[in-house]
């Protein structure tokens, strides 16, 4: 009695499990291939397209835009990311060490990440503003300039402004990700190694940083994914502009697909950036099973 019991305990737990998977399957595979077939077609916003194959492709390897759209979201990816993990584990080290109020500071940290992005963004917009802006206000006081700077109507300046936003956005989730890490290195391999002799910046180099390395590669993995798949921060900020020089694959497709009401083509754009990010998803499985 209590073996059948426990056999359609399991049975039914065992159902639930599959219908629960095949119903997070469904509810992402749909739109998924749902954009790879608007992605072969001409379709616009109101009108069923037909099936034109892989000429949205073709046509965005001769579209400048798309070149420099593609460019800025390297750079700003690659750029951030190592800023982000950098200051993080600064920031990380600082929070690490015994100090009165550690938990409301710790807490503190956290609200650029926990701040909602388009409220964040609104705040860095009026810090770049060109009129108001309090950069240009405090430069012009100390004499450094002699009128405001324009810090999103430059190439230059708008694709650095929309980097630090994202950078101090940033940071406090590799902060409080890698002190995590380092709460989890156990005490007695420092003191051990001070006993041996080893230097603090020796110590951090050979105990601290190996300890925490798969943290940081797997907070950084995930930072890059979000950062290609970016989207408010900018369309906030910039628009894209000046003259797309901060375009990302997030705000082109919207441009693109919504704006332009070119759906087929928009969802072409939003699909050269999947095998991208799928290599940097493989990459995190990987290395999870293989911690595993």
């Amino acid at each position: 009695m209590a073996a059948n019991a426990r056999l359609k305990s399991f049975s039914m737990r065992d159902f639930f499990d599959r219908e629960r998977n095949l119903g997070i399957m469904l509810f992402m595979a749909y739109p998924f291939f749902l954009g790879i077939w608007l992605s072969l077609t001409d379709s616009m916003i109101g009108r069923a397209g037909q099936f034109i194959g892989l000429r949205n492709f073709v046509d965005l390897l001769t579209d400048t835009i798309f070149h420099q759209t593609a460019k800025n979201t390297f750079i700003y990816a690659l750029v951030t990311v190592p800023f982000k993990a950098m200051l993080g584990l600064g920031l990380a080290l600082i929070l690490n060490r015994h100090m009165r109020f550690s938990s409301p500071v710790r807490a503190a940290v956290m609200m650029p990440w926990i701040v909602p992005t388009a409220l964040s963004s609104l705040g860095w917009f009026m810090i770049f503003d060109p009129v108001f802006s309090p950069i240009s206000w405090l430069f012009r006081n100390m004499g450094l300039i002699s009128k405001n700077i324009n810090f999103l109507g430059d190439p230059i300046l708008a694709i650095s402004s929309v980097c630090w936003a994202n950078i101090w956005r940033g940071v406090p989730f590799f902060g409080i990700t890698i002190l995590a890490g380092l709460q989890s290195v156990p005490q007695e391999l420092h003191e051990a190694a001070a006993i041996d002799g080893a230097s603090v910046w020796h110590r951090f180099r050979h105990v601290t940083i190996p300890s925490i390395k798969g943290v940081v590669l797997i907070a950084s993995l995930l930072s890059i994914i979000w950062t290609f798949a970016d989207f408010q921060l900018i369309y906030i900020l910039t628009k894209g502009g000046p003259a797309n020089e901060t375009h990302i694959f997030g705000t082109y497709t919207y441009q693109i697909g919504l704006q332009a009401t070119e759906i087929g083509m928009g969802a072409a754009i939003s699909l050269y950036m999947f095998p991208i990010l799928a290599v940097f998803a493989i990459l995190l499985l990987i290395y999870l099973r293989k911690e595993q």
